[in-house]
């Protein structure tokens, strides 16, 4: 690589840092293991029912098939290692966990504050002839992978990318660009013979080896998965409503990460959320732009609704009863078994007599696994 572009690469690492991103740069084609890896783990059926992923593998693994011009890619993260801010103070059903990337409006914080900084670090490639095309928190491209390749950190064996600097608290983008960057040396494994985000799993989904099985996973569950959650994962759900943070809490890594990019602001209502507002009219406006919001609010009650019963507190009741007049069939379904599990078997009945067969099936299979 010559002078020049070793010159240009440092000076828009060093433009992409001044706006607050780690940033490093990688070759824009990924090594041919982590194809091989990932068709093994779709083969497999561990994407669960994220059917998207088996959309144009080749290409979203391969840049340089849709971008011919694709040389090196960009790699900037945004550390979000901010402390959990105090639960509002008022009489709400607080007793769920949310994953902290999830604490942050996502329309806001990408839109507002991470877009503006990712286009003037495009801004400056342009200025010196350069093209460039980003990608955000998700997309296509396999972020982590990038950033693995650029030195930033290791794929611990939680899937995640480790940073001895920032532990796994990294909001990732990536932009592909056609400036010529030399292979940076690969970060060294620091995972050791540590297993404690695997050993501590609650539903045993991380296996050991940077990749996870989604149908076990918690986080894909609550976030993820489109319909009934089965009662068969609802003791591993525990009391996460949305996202699962245990295997990143456990990491030792994470315990000196404290770095958080400035224009983080977290929002008590999405780091500790009142479950009533996800079983009452007005969640689209309450939870406007978060993560919550994009994953609907059939999802958000139902999840309510499984922490709620995992809580096993009869107080709850006049929630979940009033969950199985709710017009969507699936919270209906979910109250059903949540019905059961706090003793109130008597609304369970009527509900086999619900019109959506799925309802009744459902308080049907509750009442007769309370009798087994």
């Amino acid at each position: 690589m010559s002078a020049v572009a070793t010159s240009t690469a440092d000076e828009i690492r060093k433009a992409a840092e001044r706006l607050g991103f780690v940033a490093a740069w990688a070759p824009a084609a990924l090594p041919g293991f982590v194809e091989q890896r990932y068709a093994a783990w779709l083969a497999a059926g561990r994407h669960a029912m994220m059917g998207e992923l088996l959309r144009g593998v080749e290409v979203r693994l391969d840049a340089t098939q849709r971008f011919g011009w694709a040389r090196s890619a960009l790699v900037l993260a945004l550390p979000h290692a901010y402390p959990q801010p105090a639960a509002p103070a008022d009489d709400g059903v607080r007793i769920g966990r949310v994953g902290r990337v999830f604490w942050v409006r996502e329309q806001t914080f990408v839109e507002r504050l991470a877009r503006p900084a990712i286009d003037a670090v495009k801004q400056a490639l342009r200025e010196v002839g350069h093209r460039a095309r980003d990608w955000i928190d998700q997309g296509p491209l396999p972020l982590r992978s990038h950033a693995a390749g650029s030195g930033l950190g290791w794929i611990g064996r939680s899937g995640m990318l480790v940073s001895t600097r920032l532990g796994t608290a990294t909001t990732l983008a990536v932009l592909l660009t056609d400036v010529e960057v030399e292979p940076p040396a690969p970060h060294p494994d620091r995972c050791g013979t540590c297993r404690r985000c695997v050993d501590r799993c609650p539903t045993g989904a991380l296996l050991g080896d940077g990749t996870l099985d989604a149908r076990r996973c918690v986080s894909y569950w609550t976030t993820q998965h489109p319909g009934l959650v089965p009662v068969e994962a609802w003791a591993g759900i525990g009391d996460w409503v949305f996202g699962c943070d245990v295997c990143q809490q456990v990491c030792p890594w994470n315990a000196r990460a404290d770095a958080a990019w400035a224009r983080y602001v977290p929002d008590p209502e999405l780091a500790r959320p009142d479950l009533r507002r996800f079983l009452a009219p007005g969640f689209e406006r309450a939870f406007a732009g978060s993560a919550f919001e994009r994953a609907g609010r059939s999802r958000m009650a139902r999840n309510a609704l499984i922490v709620l019963a995992n809580a096993g507190d009869p107080g709850h009741l006049g929630l979940v009863r009033a969950a199985a007049g709710d017009a969507d069939p699936i919270v209906r379904a979910t109250a059903a078994h949540a019905l059961v599990r706090l003793g109130d078997r008597a609304t369970a009945d009527r509900l086999r007599a619900d019109p959506n067969e799925t309802v009744a099936g459902e308080a049907q299979a509750a009442l007769l696994g309370a009798a087994a």
